[in-house]
């Protein structure tokens, strides 16, 4: 760290939510990822305005603090008078669920084909890592945009283009580590007892490879976010009465000038979100992934 970020003052900041190789965990990022998750699960038990709930008595409302605020809506209304704090817990909601599900489907589907690429080695190798290369290559923002205009929007669709857009990192990752594993001692015996290859791919290959497998999954939640609320910026992505913070951000984008909280709070959710997530896979990443194979 140079002298400059410790003079500043911001250091001791930095260290608590980016921790160094070896350290200890990133309070501050771990905190805001717990948050965060209890929010996406159980933030509607906490809050008493529903976010499509529309109050034209109370159009643009600013937060509590400025003049003419509530204490009835703490970080202000809407351009329909919707409560920005029910439409963040809401965002929350389908923001990081999407995120999740794209990331455990995309990672399952990447976690098969890189098993048997690396097991199998061959033809099926080959035709698998052609694939991976191919979908690699491309931009997943691109891909992305050409997924959502042949499947449409919606959650269900957006899902589905994140996973088709997230899987070939997994399929890299576990057939790397596959080609090394499958050369050691305690995987030569398994076959020499006469273990089948799928027996001996699910209880003696995988098992090692789960924590790298479980720090790019970390990293990609944050990845996803970003895709997601991109998408529903642009309008192709989640559609009301849904809510996430993308599509959030892009309704109150018009009146920035006026009603600035409209588009600070889902932005500083975005942020906040995707640097947390990413400052705790860079030290999972750090613990257990020392060759930087991620």
């Amino acid at each position: 760290m140079s002298a400059t970020s410790e003079g500043s003052g911001l250091g001791p900041f930095r260290r608590r939510f980016t921790w160094g190789r070896g350290g200890r965990p990133p309070i501050v990022a771990t905190t805001i990822c717990v948050i965060l998750v209890i929010a996406a699960l159980a933030g509607r038990n906490f809050i008493t305005l529903a976010p499509d709930e529309v109050d034209f008595t109370a159009i643009l409302t600013p937060p509590v603090w400025i003049e003419g605020g509530s204490w009835e809506h703490l970080l202000g209304t809407d351009q329909l008078g919707r409560d920005m704090l029910s439409r963040l817990v809401a965002g929350a909601r389908i923001s990081l669920l999407t995120a999740c599900a794209a990331v455990i489907a995309g990672g399952t589907i990447g976690i098969a084909l890189g098993l048997t690429a690396g097991y199998l080695g061959g033809l099926a190798e080959a035709v698998i890592m052609r694939v991976v290369d191919a979908f690699l290559a491309l931009p997943f923002i691109l891909m992305a945009l050409a997924f959502v205009a042949a499947l449409g929007t919606g959650v269900g669709n957006i899902i589905i283009v994140m996973v088709l857009t997230n899987w070939a990192r997994y399929a890299r990752l576990v057939r790397s580590e596959v080609v090394l594993i499958k050369q050691r001692d305690f995987v030569l015996l398994a076959r020499v007892a006469g273990l089948n290859r799928r027996a001996i791919a699910l209880r003696h290959i995988l098992p090692n490879v789960l924590t790298s497998i479980l720090v790019l999954a970390i990293l990609d939640v944050g990845r996803a976010i970003i895709l997601e609320s991109s998408l529903s910026f642009l309008g192709l992505g989640i559609q009301p009465p849904d809510v996430s913070w993308g599509l959030t951000l892009a309704e109150g984008r018009t009146y920035m000038t006026v009603a600035w909280w409209l588009t600070l709070w889902p932005g500083v959710a975005i942020v906040l979100a995707v640097m947390s997530f990413n400052a705790v896979g860079e030290w999972l990443k750090a613990r257990f992934d020392p060759r930087g194979q991620l």
